[in-house]
């Protein structure tokens, strides 16, 4: 019995490490080379890889393509059609394999449907990418960002809820109780566990 579900449909490349409990439906494809963690879910139709590295317990919605240059920490979330790129000027008559950027989506972040995250940027831990934004630039941990280009709108909790700061410095998640700080315009941070 294995570890892992891969549906019929789909294909697992050589070298690849598939962590227990993941999922992988209909029609995907994981390329040479990648390791997908424990308890992810890979949605119908997605592409991974090659060389690519994503944590235990991540959901990659139906549509998406990661591809190499993409490192997705444990815990991340991308909606369905999210968009993610490795080339900054990409043409189809010059080879820029060799040009790949890195991106890197931080534990517990959420990338919403249909955005798009231009390559070389990374996405603080639980950060939360609005449905359709096009994020061309580095995203704080905590932070909501969206629009076309994503723009910082306000803050997250770890558990999704946004945070409401008052016009203070601190702010209580009114849905799990963690409380955050302000530490200038971009800069927020956990202070405590609830109890």
């Amino acid at each position: 019995m294995s570890e892992f579900f891969v549906h019929p449909t789909s294909i697992i490349d050589e070298a690849c490490e598939i962590g227990e409990g993941t999922r992988i439906w209909h029609f995907s494809h994981v390329l040479r080379n990648c390791r997908v963690g424990k308890g992810c879910n890979i949605g119908q139709n997605v592409m991974i890889g090659p060389d690519v590295s994503i944590g235990n317990n991540c959901k990659i919605q139906n549509n998406v393509s990661v591809y190499k240059g993409v490192r997705l920490e444990d815990d991340v979330f991308c909606g369905p059609s999210m968009v993610f790129t490795n080339v900054v000027n990409p043409r189809s008559h010059v080879n820029r394999r060799e040009e790949f950027k890195e991106t890197v989506v931080g534990r517990g972040a959420s990338i919403g449907a249909n955005a798009t995250v231009v390559c070389g940027v990374r996405i603080g831990k639980y950060a939360f990418v609005g449905a359709g934004s096009v994020v061309t630039k580095d995203v704080p941990p905590y932070a909501l960002v969206f629009g076309n280009p994503a723009r910082l709108k306000g803050w997250v909790c770890w558990c999704g809820e946004r945070l409401n700061f008052g016009g203070g410095d601190d702010a209580q998640c009114a849905a799990c109780g963690r409380k955050y700080r302000s530490e200038g315009a971009e800069t927020v941070v956990m202070v405590s566990e609830p109890a």
